[in-house]
């Protein structure tokens, strides 16, 4: 069974940093792409970043500069670092992963800033 399981959320006052975690239970290399979406109440899921199975990344545009994907081939790991949190940031992340068709998600961590 695939699960994919996110940590690192919480409370975050404004102009701080998070680094969001999501671990796969099988290698990440049998993905051909991961990454991460944000979805706030009533409002569609929307992609962060995602990072193919080659290492090239892609940004939605209002994540361009405060928001890096990286992740850690050997621990079957990916992460998600804000830096400079605003109040806009706060939704819940979802972990999201794919093979050919099949789509796998993590069940959310929340992140909230506070002023």
């Amino acid at each position: 069974q695939i699960r994919l399981v996110e940590s690192g959320g919480g409370l975050v006052q404004a102009g701080g940093s998070l680094r969001l975690s999501c671990a796969a239970s099988i290698n990440i290399f049998e993905f051909n792409r991961m990454g991460w979406y944000r979805q706030a109440p009533g409002k569609q899921r929307e992609l962060v970043a995602h990072i193919n199975v080659g290492g090239k990344t892609v940004y939605a545009d209002s994540a361009k500069g405060r928001f890096t994907i990286s992740r850690d081939c050997p621990k079957n790991t990916i992460f998600l670092q804000i830096a400079t949190l605003e109040l806009e940031d706060t939704d819940v992340y979802y972990c999201h992963a794919s093979i050919l068709s099949r789509e796998y998600w993590g069940q959310g961590t929340q992140v909230t800033v506070s002023s």
